[in-house]
């Protein structure tokens, strides 16, 4: 009869910081993965700690209490299955990134980190020294070999592992999401089952963290390539897998290939997932939203149904008398189809004694942008004042379009605690609130439906700070205007690549220019999903103050 051994993967969703609610987490995973006769019960790469854990991870007291937790865990799961799980491992003046095997009541290996990744969201390099390639962990019949994450990614150190006797690639993994990276991930992965020869079992973390979200999507393949099991993206589970060997070593037997999501359900499960878990994570219940009849306010307001229920959602409309009565309309309508509660808060009687007050120091001058945006401002301080006085978090409603060129107010409508959709381009929000329309998943906890009034998809954009105000008035038409900023921000193009594309020269040195400029009020923005392989924050680190243009 063939030996068998059974692997349960543990794809679930850590805090940054809570030790002990992490191990808590680990070990009723252990007692689940026991009942079902497991040998070994995997988890993600830092699930102990979370990840990223920034500076963090240096802090002694830090590190001292992962120890203290670490090593309590084995000995409270010392009678059953194996655990495998990620820590830092403490070194001289860093740590490394570690993985720990732990039987019999004690840690019976650890495996440190080879390749630092540095680019990017990751500052490995920063935080952690580089181990030396280990060899294979025996655990039970099975010699495993763990690759930590970016050592999978090279083929030394999985060829090093399989030269060492290894039998099955255990992976724990802490890979962010963005757009198109399933299909990286497994691409690279099946380059490391054809080099060894080996299953390889790609073990992803899960869950929200600051602007990072982990989407899971763990899966298990067999020599030569072939998928044996699929996890779902963005849903936690204990997965069990079984090996046996046979006469060309072991293979997993095949089990559950769940489907992944294509890139606009992807996206928007990163989004709910993120919002979810930072409002979670933050300590916060409940969250409030400016809802001004526009479609960037009308997407957050369902994104944030969807992640924490119609109940849990505030949405405000603070008209001036520049609202007009259809926008009033449309946020109305907005919140009878989500389901979410809706407060009218004026903010003309507010606008009126705020230029009244200034009006002696404003004579002899004529209205302008300044006007328009102390308009925004009482905005921001009205959904700040709620915020504080019922302890609900502020949401934040600009796209990457209106991140980038600086179309939004700082200190009004960027007030505020986390931007749901910061990484998604106003094309992309049009698009999105279609694809919501017509799709609705279990893991929505909005209602199904049209919950986006077509009025509000069709109607053109505009801040209703002036009469008759229109976002053309001051950018280009936002498809010409998308395709220059991810021309210019994802793909780094110069402006002599973009009049090269058809682009109107002047055009794009206004949007260069004011790209630059914004800078500052991006430094000063709310986190909000990362989506892309370029948004805004830890990809792409700009200089606040900098005077260097394209004369392309």
């Amino acid at each position: 009869m063939a030996e068998r051994f059974r692997l349960s993967l543990a794809q679930l969703n850590p805090t940054v910081g809570d030790l002990r609610g992490n191990a808590a987490q680990a070990k009723a995973a252990w007692a689940q993965a026991k009942a079902a006769g497991a040998d070994m019960v995997a988890f993600p790469e830092m699930f102990l700690t979370g990840y990223q854990l920034q500076d963090l991870v240096g802090k002694p007291a830090f590190a001292a209490n992962v120890q203290q937790v670490l090593a309590q865990l084995a000995q409270d799961c010392a009678d059953g299955p194996a655990i495998g799980i990620g820590a830092p491992l403490p070194g001289s003046d860093k740590p490394f990134n570690g993985y720990f095997i732990l039987q019999g009541g004690k840690i019976a290996a650890q495996v440190m980190k080879h390749h630092l990744p540095n680019y990017n969201v990751f500052d490995e390099k920063r935080y952690y020294h580089a181990g030396n390639p280990s060899g294979p962990v025996r655990v039970g019949p099975v010699r495993i070999g763990v690759p930590i994450c970016e050592d999978a990614w090279f083929d030394d150190v999985t060829e090093t592992l399989a030269e060492t006797g290894a039998e099955i690639l255990l992976v724990p993994n802490g890979s962010p999401y963005h757009r198109g990276k399933m299909d990286t991930r497994q691409a690279i992965m099946v380059a490391r089952v054809v080099e060894t020869g080996l299953p390889l079992v790609y073990l992803n973390l899960l869950g929200g963290q600051d602007d990072q979200i982990f989407d899971g999507a763990s899966f298990v393949l067999n020599p030569h390539g072939a998928l044996a099991h699929q996890m779902p993206a963005f849903l936690p589970g204990l997965f069990h897998v079984d090996f046996e060997q046979g006469p060309e070593g072991w293979q997993a037997v095949p089990g559950d290939k769940t489907r992944l999501p294509d890139t606009w359900e992807a996206d928007y499960h990163a989004m709910v997932m993120g919002l979810r878990d930072y409002v979670a994570k933050a300590g916060f219940s409940r969250v409030l939203l400016g809802l001004s009849g526009g479609i960037d306010s009308a997407l957050v307001a369902a994104i944030a149904a969807d992640a924490l229920g119609p109940d849990k959602v505030r949405c405000v409309m603070l008209p001036s008398r520049f609202t007009s009565q259809s926008s009033l309309d449309d946020a109305a309508d907005v919140a009878a189809r989500l389901g979410v509660a809706l407060d009218s808060v004026p903010i003309g009687a507010a606008h009126d004694t705020v230029l009244a007050t200034l009006a002696p120091l404003f004579a002899g001058t004529s209205p302008d942008l300044t006007e328009e945006n102390i308009q925004s401002r009482l905005r921001g301080v009205m959904l700040m004042a709620l915020s504080n006085k019922f302890g609900e978090m502020l949401l934040t409603t600009g796209n990457k379009s209106e991140v980038a060129v600086g179309y939004a107010t700082i200190y009004g409508d960027m007030a505020g605690g986390y931007n749901p959709i910061k990484d998604l381009y106003k094309t992309r929000v049009f698009e999105t609130c279609r694809w919501r329309n017509a799709h609705h998943f279990d893991w929505m906890q909005g209602p199904s439906g049209e919950v986006i009034p077509p009025a509000v998809i069709d109607k053109p954009p505009t801040a209703e700070l002036r009469e008759n105000q229109k976002d053309e008035d001051s950018l280009p038409p936002y498809p010409v205007l998308d395709e220059i900023l991810e021309m210019l921000i994802d793909k780094e193009a110069s402006v002599a690549d973009l009049v090269a594309m058809g682009h109107d020269r002047a055009t794009v040195k206004k949007i260069e220019s004011l790209i630059y400029i914004s800078e500052y009020k991006r430094f000063q923005s709310a986190p909000g999903a990362r989506l892309t392989e370029r948004a805004f924050w830890l990809d792409r680190r700009y200089p606040i103050v900098n005077r260097w243009r394209d004369e392309g």
